[in-house]
């Protein structure tokens, strides 16, 4: 549709969007000024099948990222060190032969796991990067890749792999039938779900109460999904696991168990989980023993129920053994591949079940100087520091960092910051100079959301209703930008000529084909939609609620589910010896999310930071008063790696003993975005965390209940 609207230079025109700056992945009508091409309007779309009309604050600004005057357009190289730096455009081909003749010469030097790589989340979010980055970090050769899976989510991966056969394939809440749902650390009012794509959860939980339905949350804070929650429990950070196994005990020794008939294991589980009573658990986690008790039988009695923990569980010590509960607690209640219970989504590009993407591997190598082992094709984002500075045989000397902050978004980041600074080179695929990529050499920015096409690979496989939706660009790019897929497979043919290795002649068939052509193919395999039906309806397609695939669906030899995987029963003696210890008197840090927060970046974004400050320390008032502090002053928050200084709330909405700085906030840097600072205050949560602290099972950093001290700040 095209329209004259007053105020802007030209005709509007009308067109179907997405919004994926999140897993929620919501449909969008947009409105666009197409001379100056510019966004001036963003509504959700009513029509999509999966997010129904909703928008968050994020979609109503992804025009500002479009527009933003902070974003590269163009490769830029770095002139200088330090604060008399400077940034100097070049042109593609020269920034691309840079770039490969600097890696491929560092390869040849000093072997092939001398050059490191980082994955940011965005990779996750973008079609081109799914098709055509995992052959370029084949191409790069090295053992030494990172990513932000273990930072965030990689106890889920383990657990999938033992129990289901693969790596992704992950049940999630069949929220739209459930009746009763338990949420332990987990925020989906602010997050709109994660490893769980659920647009417009606030109606979604409005429903669920429609129905007689119940939703029950257990997290050391009060939280926007707490605060809409039928009921609220504080729960001790990095306690959960025993929570979880005590429900287990309670589904066992209480006859409660309702195994599928092709789950093995129940009798060796039900020894193991044994000792971690009710009785056992409330001390150490905080919660009533008769809570628990309670909580297990109304899961096992609701006529559909199921478990969901993310970011809270995942992110500390014992991650995946709170995973390994969730997952048994779902199977064990009778709730497993059950409507309203935990399903498995059939996305129609189904990359799991088409065997695009391995099963997941562990152990295959272990890194140089901690001797972390290697899981999912990666090591542990918390080695990577280490890997840079320590010197030796096999030290990362150059890096090479794809849609990621990890200075702001893993532990000691301020340390890994200065390790970045003695690389030898540096260059990062990004779209701003940020904390991380401030440090590059070079930097390549691709397209961005709106400038390329869009089909959604890995979340639709994490919906809670199978749903398919193809959306083209909206704006076409410049003549001097370059996709991220285009530049990729750039990347990865000089590197393989530089290296006088040529590509598997199936890699470079896939380096060379349009994303849209491999996404064809793919529908193609699975016969659930086409190519051209989701061209005919852009709003999307309704594929319908999720359906029991279970035992076909499962990637294990045998289509069989063992509940007691070694490696995973390996880890409980830890959690026993940990839970014989009373639990401490000292402060403990979470992080928090906000809706209007994407992680490290949006903070320069207006219209997403107007309001209320959202960087303060919150600390139970109690814990205040303790100190002699109030409400306003400014605080030193110390842990044993780091400090930081920065204004404290009261919030009662804390466990008592618990304090919460966000995730993904600055550094205070002016600069280092093109002369533009962050607009929004705010110190690095991850200037406290541990790089020591992980979850030794999947190599997860444990970001979440770090010891630590508050005191009056300078």
């Amino acid at each position: 549709m095209t329209t004259a609207t007053p105020g802007t230079t030209g005709t509007t025109e009308t067109r179907l969007g997405v919004c994926n700056l999140c897993e929620a992945i919501c449909g969008l009508v947009l409105t666009i000024d197409r001379d100056a091409r510019r966004v001036v309007g963003v509504r959700g779309n009513p029509d999509d099948p999966l997010s129904r009309g909703h928008v968050c604050p994020k979609g109503v600004a992804l025009g500002d990222v479009h527009a933003d005057p902070d974003r590269l357009r163009r490769p830029v190289r770095r002139v200088g060190e330090g604060d008399d730096a400077r940034w100097e455009e070049l042109e593609w081909d020269e920034a691309l032969d840079l770039v490969a003749d600097r890696l491929a010469a560092t390869l040849r030097e000093h072997g092939d796991d001398a050059v490191g790589v980082y994955l940011g989340n965005p990779n996750a979010h973008s079609l081109g990067f799914s098709t055509h980055g995992p052959h370029l970090v084949r191409a790069l050769r090295t053992r030494n890749r990172f990513s932000a899976s273990t930072v965030d989510q990689m106890p889920h991966q383990v657990v999938a792999r033992h129990l289901y056969g693969h790596q992704l394939l992950i049940p999630v809440p069949d929220l739209d039938r459930t009746a009763f749902f338990l949420v332990v650390g987990a925020n989906p009012m602010a997050s709109n779900g994660s490893l769980m794509t659920v647009p417009d959860f606030p109606q979604r939980v409005r429903e669920l109460h429609g129905r007689g339905g119940r939703m029950v949350v257990l997290d050391p804070r009060r939280t926007e999904t707490a605060r809409v929650a039928d009921e609220h429990h504080f729960v001790r950070p990095n306690t959960d696991a025993a929570l979880l196994l005590a429900m287990l005990h309670v589904l066992i020794a209480d006859g409660l168990a309702r195994p599928p008939a092709y789950v093995d294991g129940l009798e060796r589980l039900a020894e193991l989980v044994a000792p971690f009573t009710p009785e056992a658990a409330a001390p150490w986690c905080g919660v009533d023993a008769a809570v628990i008790r309670r909580l297990a039988h109304e899961l096992a009695q609701a006529p559909a129920g199921v478990v969901y923990g993310r970011i809270g569980v995942s992110t500390h010590a014992f991650g995946t053994l709170c995973q390994w509960a969730i997952a048994c607690l779902n199977l064990l209640s009778g709730h497993a591949d059950a409507p309203g219970g935990a399903m498995f989504p059939e996305p129609a590009a189904d990359t799991v079940g088409l065997r695009v993407l391995g099963p997941g591997t562990q152990g295959r190598w272990r890194s140089r100087v901690r001797d972390a082992e290697e899981v999912g094709g990666e090591l542990p984002a918390v080695v990577m520091a280490e890997e840079i500075a320590t010197p030796g045989e096999g030290r990362i000397r150059a890096m090479v960092t794809i849609a990621g902050n990890p200075v702001l978004s893993t532990p000691s980041g301020d340390r890994l910051g200065e390790t970045l600074a003695g690389l030898d080179f540096m260059v990062s695929l990004d779209i701003y100079l940020n904390e991380t990529t401030r440090h590059a050499d070079v930097v390549l920015p691709p397209t961005t959301l709106l400038e390329r096409d869009h089909y959604d690979l890995v979340f639709h496989g994490f919906a809670v209703r199978n749903t398919a939706r193809w959306t083209p660009a909206v704006f076409e790019p410049d003549d001097d930008q370059r996709h991220d897929w285009q530049i990729a497979a750039a990347l990865a043919h000089r590197l393989a000529e530089r290296l006088d290795a040529p590509l598997p002649a199936s890699a470079a068939g896939a380096l060379d084909a349009d994303p849209r052509d491999l996404v064809a193919m793919l529908l193609a395999g699975t016969g659930r939609t086409t190519f051209e039906e989701l061209l005919e309806h852009p709003e999307g397609v309704d594929l319908g609620p999720l359906r029991p695939t279970l035992p076909g669906r499962l990637q294990t030899a045998d289509q069989r589910i063992d509940l007691v995987p070694e490696a995973l029963v390996a880890d409980l003696p830890r959690l026993a010896a940990a839970m014989a210890e009373p639990p401490g008197d000292g402060l403990v840090l979470i992080g928090r999310r906000h809706q209007r927060d994407c992680n490290s970046w949006l903070h320069n974004t207006d219209r997403l930071t107007r309001g209320r400050p959202r960087h303060h320390l919150l600390m139970h008032p109690d814990d205040l008063a303790a100190r002699g502090l109030a409400d306003g002053d400014r605080v030193r928050v110390a842990s044993r790696v780091g400090s930081v200084e920065t204004e404290v709330s009261a919030d009662d909405a804390l466990m008592p003993g618990v304090v919460s700085l966000p995730h993904g906030y600055g550094h205070g840097a002016a600069g280092t975005r093109l002369g533009h600072a962050n607009t929004v205050p705010g110190v690095s949560v991850n200037d406290l965390t541990d790089p020591s602290l992980v979850d030794p099972v999947s190599g997860n950093a444990a970001l979440t209940g770090v010891p630590v001290e508050v005191t009056a700040g300078g």
